[in-house]
């Protein structure tokens, strides 16, 4: 293991050895993708984890960012006019920042985490929220249609078929990134 650990401003604590927070639950990270399933901001995050008692800065949160450990943010148009647009993440950055937190404590480095783990979860999570609004502007424009004819009954059930096929994609690409991850981490143990 390294000697010199590497850590962003407001990690300095927890790489001299004070343990973590138990990580997200299951139930409780599904709870929070359903209540932000728009995303998340930076402040949000922040404040997710100060409210389990955990300090993360935002300075922490961008420098994750630029080394690529969580994905980068996709502007959205806040509502109101001249209200301009938001840095808006997948929710699955908490998952992230949990598990890199996690893995420092362990005494893994920035770079070692950069390096030897695999953060597919934000690419997984951007495809299925690009394919979700693909499949919502479509049911909008079908509902757009003139109603009670029969071609649109006919996309509508099109549509719901594909949001399957896509449930089911993501689904398998979550697995496999688990299991890419899970392979890393065993290489790097028997080293």
């Amino acid at each position: 293991m390294a000697s010199k650990r590497t850590t962003p401003s407001g990690d300095k604590q927890r790489a001299a050895g004070s343990s973590p927070a138990a990580p997200f639950s299951e139930a409780e990270l599904e709870a929070l993708e359903a209540e932000f399933a728009d995303g998340l901001s930076t402040q949000q995050v922040v404040e997710l984890f100060a409210r389990r008692g955990e300090r993360l800065s935002e300075a922490t949160f961008r420098k994750y960012v630029q080394l690529g450990l969580l994905p980068r943010s996709v502007r959205v148009g806040r509502k109101g006019k001249h209200r301009g647009s938001q840095g808006v993440y997948p929710t699955g950055v908490v998952r992230q920042i949990d598990l890199i937190r996690r893995l420092m404590v362990q005494g893994y480095t920035i770079h070692e985490i950069q390096s030897e783990f695999l953060f597919l979860g934000g690419d997984v999570d951007g495809t299925a929220r690009q394919v979700t609004d693909l499949l919502a502007t479509m049911e909008r424009a079908i509902a757009g249609g003139v109603h009670g004819e029969a071609g649109d009954e006919v996309l509508a059930r099109a549509v719901q078929e594909a949001r399957g096929f896509a449930d089911e994609l993501v689904s398998r690409l979550r697995a496999i990134e688990r299991r890419l991850a899970m392979h890393a981490r065993m290489a790097r143990a028997a080293v």
